[in-house]
């Protein structure tokens, strides 16, 4: 397996979510910038599960060490590499899946793409744990576009039916700020109690449920992009399909563009002294592929997650049977209540690809 990703920074990540370690290696960043760990460390900590009901009951500091490309707090020009090590595996709670394939899960087709090797203990190298290094190297790559003005925000948008609000075309740095302060992303917290509601209920049923993240990058100055193959919105995409869960992805801040005529869905343009602006972000920021100054906005959809403690219909690829599965382990009733960090990290590593920094 391999995991490369990059035109200007190049992006290596690796590890399995039951192996002794995550490593993640950023190549091409700048030297000369000073990197606060602290605030790295505050990113890492918003990905992990906390003392709530609502997510898994694994817990590890997620503490990276750096390998490499870092001293003194400042980047050197080498590889930046980052290590994390993995220390709260069951591994026995697995042993199971080697022959009966979770419904929903990667284990069916890497079982045929690598002929029955891949490591199932927590999904292997499929698994949500490798969002950790993930979280990291964009820790590194928001600090970086800080210093250059743009900064990313995101909230949960939607937890199965109860859904928040979209980010407003005219939302305020405070309100944005505000957001980012939370515990928990919700923009409405009338909206996170009747979300808590539901995840809460899902677990009591041994089931699970999906969501959707909205995620606002501002400062990206017009003209970033390419159409075609390389439109902002294909290569941007890219990153997002490879986090795990992740299912659909749309940019603007309309549910559904298709259901609205060309006058409804067209962002009009106005000069707002000498700055193009527009009315309305309902193509998020992004025309032919490229940048028109306004915030980048984008909607991930976070599946269900697919480990389930309710009994399911399967498969035993050993006996070549029909059977049933009830999974054990620590799982997230509702992934996407911790992926807001995630996201952003994804977008933050997308943009340093794009703008030359």
């Amino acid at each position: 397996m391999s995991a490369n990703w990059g035109r200007n920074i190049e992006l290596s990540i690796f590890g399995e979510s039951h192996g002794k370690a995550l490593g993640i290696n950023i190549g091409n960043l700048p030297s000369g910038i000073k990197i606060d760990m602290d605030a790295v460390k505050r990113e890492m900590a918003r990905r992990a599960p906390g003392q709530t009901l609502m997510a898994t009951s694994r817990r590890e500091p997620d503490e990276v060490e750096i390998m490499s490309g870092l001293v003194d707090g400042i980047t050197t020009g080498a590889p930046l590499l980052g290590m994390i090590y993995n220390t709260s595996q069951h591994s026995k709670d697995y042993s199971e899946l080697k022959i009966k394939m979770r419904p929903g899960h990667s284990d069916y087709p890497a079982y045929i793409k690598y002929h029955g090797f891949n490591d199932v203990r927590g999904g292997g190298h499929f698994s949500g744990r490798l969002t950790a290094p993930i979280v990291f190297a964009g820790a590194i790559c928001k600090q970086i576009l800080a210093d250059k003005g743009i900064h990313i925000y995101s909230h949960v948008l939607s937890i199965k039916d109860v859904k928040d609000d979209h980010f407003s075309v005219d939302i305020t740095d405070e309100q944005l700020e505000e957001l980012a302060n939370k515990e928990f992303s919700v923009l409405s917290y009338e909206k996170f109690e009747k979300m808590r509601e539901l995840i809460l209920e899902a677990r009591k049923n041994r089931n699970s449920v999906g969501g959707k993240i909205e995620c606002m990058i501002k400062g990206v100055p017009a003209g970033i992009g390419s159409p075609f193959f390389d439109s902002l919105e294909s290569r941007m995409s890219t990153l997002f399909f490879s986090i795990p869960a992740v299912k659909s992805v749309s940019f603007g801040d309309l549910d559904d563009i298709t259901q609205y005529y060309g006058s409804e869905a067209n962002d009009a343009y106005y000069y707002d002294g000498e700055i193009v602006k527009t009315k309305t972000n309902h193509n998020g920021g992004i025309i032919g592929g490229i940048t028109n100054g306004m915030p980048i906005l984008f909607t991930l959809g976070i599946k269900p997650t697919s480990s389930i403690a309710l009994e399911q219909d399967t498969i035993n690829v050993a006996t070549h049977e029909n059977t049933k599965l009830a999974i054990v382990g620590r799982h997230d009733p509702c992934i996407a209540m911790r992926a807001p960090s995630v996201v952003e990290a994804m977008a933050a590593i997308a943009i340093m690809d794009e703008v030359n920094v």
